[in-house]
């Protein structure tokens, strides 16, 4: 090799260091950058929908701050996964009945009442922090949601996958019955045996959304006097499987705060504390903060996100016929 290729391959090298140093200040800098912290009250489902679909897209594009959102829904709503098979799987006229909304959801997973929780969403890109592969996404995120779940007064584990788990592993993970929350997949959280929180992911480009169900209490009969079964021993079979693993807040500082010496005595006397949403939310932003080090400052979505989730909701989240439609896997 010649001197002057020598010298452009030294300036080459110079110059990749010098952008690698500036990619990792940037990436530094992005993860110290102040997250926008949202928090909306009760909304229609379709909108709820498209307003983290919304969220997800300008973040996408670098037009708005990571977010964490926490919200309520206007009426109870069962959200169904985006593969879900809607026909097949809930029953339409007893949600309508029932005074119950139907809204497909842009992430996987299976069905969800949303009733009695406080919902959470969170929107991040890898230079904020999140992580690349999904499974190391929902460990991170993971991190937050059982700090704030201790900090409630709960002992939490997360369910850990054994060595050498892929991203696919999870994907079958997510297969089987309609309801969510009958068995806990890898990073969810469980309390006493028992998942507590519900989440599901979908990614676009380098930024991801998660969102999911913390539950205040686990209103199983509810729920699955809202999915098909063939039979009705089938559906009270599975309803009793389902409260043997899933709980919720109040359910479990109630089982927390008893002996088992007066456990049997009180099961069916005693009220879940009520603990209110609100500090629900109080616990899960400070666990955010003290495991994540995220800096939430309140905000307000901008009017393009305003813009976009209204188109969202008409095309898609407010669209029947698209809410009927099976999602397709890639």
């Amino acid at each position: 090799m010649d001197a002057d290729a020598w010298d452009a391959c030294d300036a080459c090298v110079g110059e990749c260091k010098h952008e690698r140093e500036h990619e990792h200040k940037h990436e530094r800098a992005c993860v110290d950058a102040p997250w926008r912290l949202l928090i909306d009250g009760p909304q229609e489902a379709a909108w709820n929908m498209a307003v983290d679909e919304a969220i997800l897209i300008e973040h996408g594009r670098g037009q708005v701050p990571p977010t964490v959102r926490f919200y309520f829904w206007q009426v109870p709503t069962l959200s169904l996964g985006y593969f879900q098979d809607l026909a097949k799987e809930i029953d339409l006229e007893a949600c309508a009945a029932n005074g119950v909304a139907v809204v497909r959801r842009p992430t996987g997973g299976r069905a969800v009442l949303h009733n009695k929780e406080v919902t959470y969403a969170i929107v991040a890109s890898r230079s904020y922090g999140a992580a690349g592969t999904v499974l190391a996404s929902y460990q991170w995120i993971s991190g937050g949601l059982a700090r704030g779940l201790e900090l409630l007064g709960l002992e939490v584990r997360s369910h850990k996958p054994v060595e050498g788990v892929t991203d696919g592993d999870i994907a079958e993970r997510l297969r089987g019955s309609a309801a969510c929350f009958d068995s806990p997949s890898w990073y969810e959280i469980t309390v006493g045996g028992k998942k507590i929180i519900g989440s599901a992911q979908v990614r676009r480009d380098e930024a991801l959304l998660q969102h999911g169900s913390i539950l205040l209490e686990t209103q199983s009969r509810e729920l699955f006097a809202l999915l098909r079964f063939e039979r009705e021993e089938v559906r009270e079979r599975s309803r009793r499987i389902f409260e043997g693993r899933a709980t919720g807040i109040r359910e479990a500082l109630a089982m927390a705060e008893r002996s088992s010496e007066e456990l049997a005595q009180q099961q069916q006397q005693k009220q879940p504390p009520q603990i209110e949403p609100a500090t629900v939310i109080d616990a899960m932003i400070a666990g955010f903060a003290q495991t994540l080090g995220l800096d939430l400052q309140r905000g307000s979505l901008t009017e393009n996100e305003r813009l976009l989730a209204e188109q969202l909701m008409l095309e898609k989240y407010g669209n029947p016929a698209w809410n009927k439609e099976r999602g397709k896997r890639s």
